[in-house]
């Protein structure tokens, strides 16, 4: 089994930034991509970014392309998503998640870590 624990979450006014870590454990060889979603208090879950666990591939939400930065250090086993410009639009709960394949379904989740923007 995989776990994620997601750190980083906060309170930070309207233009500011954030940095949230993952970091995983288990069996991380079992780990193909990793990715970052939110959902918003009435919201459904969004997709935020993904990125390839040993290849190149990184992917955004609409709603963040030119913010938000997703990057992985596969020695520390931690995918990061760096926040910049944040909007009061972003508030949400952050979770972490992992797929078997890139293109695979997301099947583990952290526990998740709040970010509110106050504007």
């Amino acid at each position: 089994q995989v776990q994620l624990v997601e750190s980083g979450g906060g309170l930070v006014q309207a233009g500011g930034s954030l940095r949230l870590s993952c970091a995983a454990s288990g069996r991380t060889l079992d780990i193909a991509a990793m990715g970052w979603f939110r959902q918003a208090p009435g919201k459904e879950r969004e997709f935020v970014a993904k990125i390839s666990w040993r290849g190149p591939g990184i992917y955004y939400g609409d709603s963040v392309k030119g913010r938000f930065t997703i990057s992985r250090d596969n020695a520390k086993n931690t995918v990061y998503l760096q926040m910049n410009n944040l909007k009061s639009e972003d508030t949400a709960v952050y979770y972490c998640a992992a797929a078997p394949a890139y293109t695979a379904p997301f099947d583990k989740w952290g526990q998740g870590t709040q970010v509110t923007v106050s504007s």
